[in-house]
């Protein structure tokens, strides 16, 4: 280490004795610190995890796939792969790089489309992501340049809620102040910063700020419990680093809704959790409709007087399901002036607003289903409210007027009801980006009673080989949820949106998908 000159001894002197007349922590608000000039932050370690993510993190993308096979070869699984992959992204990025949190958002629903898969290809859609969680690191500077560091837990003052600290620090961007008081929260437990931070979260419906917290919680299984802190603190920076009079005046609208709808319908209701009022099929459409339909203030107090009413928080979150599922079938697809290399003029893939409404819904419905009672019921509104929002926002753009898919015209081209055929035509559409048939042909399977089964493997085959614009993976995993959670007459407009966005994606190969097929020897 060199001498310092004069100058930079008698700043540093200073500034140490400022620190020791104002104390650590007021310091730290200052964002004066307390290292020494040339210090390096400390790193943040995973313990038996550390040598596993410095290899995610220092390897390049052309090199890191061997290795993986071989060590998979060797018995190391999947699911330390994956949680090695999280931890070395969260340290990386912290929730702060596009491309990085969206890759971070893929691995969760990679791993459950692993399972999904013969047991030989089971790598394959993990190595994808893998191979784009290498790039990017190697494009940001790796090690050199790490967002996260280890963080003291600072001190609520007495009387204050958790959240309430959380947001004030959020809305005045001091992401220091941010950070130690979410370390506070979490050293407390999971559950416990999970429920303060998704407070904070709903103070702006943005896609990734609602689905970021959400794909976080989802890894804990894989990841481990003991690292939740490092997962969601990601959400904290994001909240930070994205948080603007502008930001807070596109998407904040909502500050205003969400508390004024728990104190006129007296949400969380005791008694709630009793046996639920039941929830039909015309009840179900006759909802999605309305908040369809609706403003965004409306359509959160559809779900607001539904909850009151006492339908189960399932029938209310299938609803809004079916909502911006029509998103996606009613789009026309993206028009010229917004097409980039990879999303052409028509297409519908990607960060489409039908795609990032379903995701948010997804995410939504996922966080009521761990969060307390309050934010249970605050998570469905402001999934309405998000919902009715992603209609409007696209200025001369009227989903109310736009015809589903399957359109007539795609319908009346097909000619068989034999699920084979139809599984081929669906195909052979796919690979000519031919959307309106796609669609067509899987609604078409779909009134055969044939097994769903057939189409999700065709649609999961090409959602691992197509690189998808970061959204493959998400919008796949979202759709075999939402399928599964949605009652028989409905559920099929899930696969027909899929079949969609499916063509569109196609003709875009993910990276690292030929080299790892070729390495697995699949």
């Amino acid at each position: 280490m060199t001498n310092p000159n004069r100058r930079e001894f008698c700043a540093e002197v200073g500034k140490g004795m400022l620190i020791a007349s104002v104390g650590a922590g007021l310091a730290a608000d200052l964002g004066l610190g307390t290292a020494w000039a040339g210090d390096d932050p400390k790193a943040l370690g995973f313990g038996k995890m550390e040598p596993l993510v410095c290899l995610m993190q220092e390897t390049a993308p052309d090199k890191l796939l061997p290795i993986l096979v071989k060590r998979l070869r060797g018995g190391t699984d999947l699911g330390q792969l994956v949680a090695a992959a999280a931890l070395a992204n969260a340290r990386t990025f912290g929730g702060e790089d596009y491309i990085g949190f969206h890759t971070m958002m893929a691995l969760a629903p990679a791993f459950h489309m692993a399972r999904e898969l013969p047991k030989d290809d089971q790598p394959l859609p993990i190595l994808k992501v893998l191979y784009r969680n290498s790039n990017r690191i190697q494009q940001t500077g790796g090690r050199k340049h790490e967002v996260l560091h280890p963080v003291e837990a600072g001190k609520l003052a007495e009387g204050t809620k958790g959240s309430t600290a959380l947001r004030e620090a959020v809305r005045r961007k001091d992401a220091g102040r941010a950070e130690r008081t979410f370390a506070a929260l979490a050293a407390k437990s999971p559950e416990d910063a999970f429920n303060e931070l998704i407070e904070v979260v709903g103070d702006c419906l943005e896609v990734h700020r609602v689905v970021l917290p959400y794909r976080a919680w989802a890894l804990l299984p894989v990841v481990g419990r003991e690292h939740a802190h490092t997962m969601l603190r990601q959400s904290v920076r994001y909240c930070v680093k994205n948080e603007s009079p502008g930001y807070s005046n596109q998407f904040g609208a909502v500050r205003a809704v969400l508390p004024k709808l728990l104190e006129r319908y007296k949400l969380p209701r005791a008694g709630i959790g009793g046996k639920p009022r039941e929830a039909t099929n015309a009840w179900v459409e006759k909802t999605s409709q309305a908040i369809f339909k609706a403003n965004p203030d409306d359509a959160a107090e559809t779900v607001a007087a539904a909850l009151a009413d006492g339908f189960s928080a399932d029938a209310v979150a299938e609803a809004i399901s079916l909502a911006v599922n029509q998103l996606v079938l009613r789009d026309n697809g993206r028009l010229e002036r917004w097409a980039q290399p990879n999303k052409p003029a028509g297409s519908c893939h990607g960060d489409s607003i039908g795609v990032h409404a379903c995701d948010s819904a997804n995410a939504w419905r996922n966080l009521s289903r761990v969060a307390n009672p309050r934010n249970a019921a605050a998570c469905l509104i402001l999934s309405a409210w998000q919902a009715a929002r992603d209609r409007i926002v696209l200025p001369g753009i009227s989903f109310l007027t736009q015809e589903p898919y399957p359109r007539v015209e795609a319908r009346e081209r097909i000619k068989t009801n034999d699920p084979a055929k139809l599984l081929k035509e669906a195909e052979d559409a796919i690979r000519n980006r031919d959307q309106v048939l796609a669609s067509a042909a899987v609604a078409a399977y779909g009134k055969t009673g044939a097994p769903a089964r057939s189409v999700f493997d065709l649609l999961l085959r090409y959602a691992i080989s197509e690189d998808g614009a970061l959204h493959a993976e998400k919008y796949y995993r979202t759709v075999s949820e939402e399928f599964a959670l949605t009652r028989p007459a409905f559920r099929w407009r899930q696969l027909i949106a899929l079949a969609r966005v499916t063509a569109s994606a196609h003709g875009y190969a993910a990276p690292g998908y030929a080299e790892a097929r070729k390495l697995l020897q699949v």
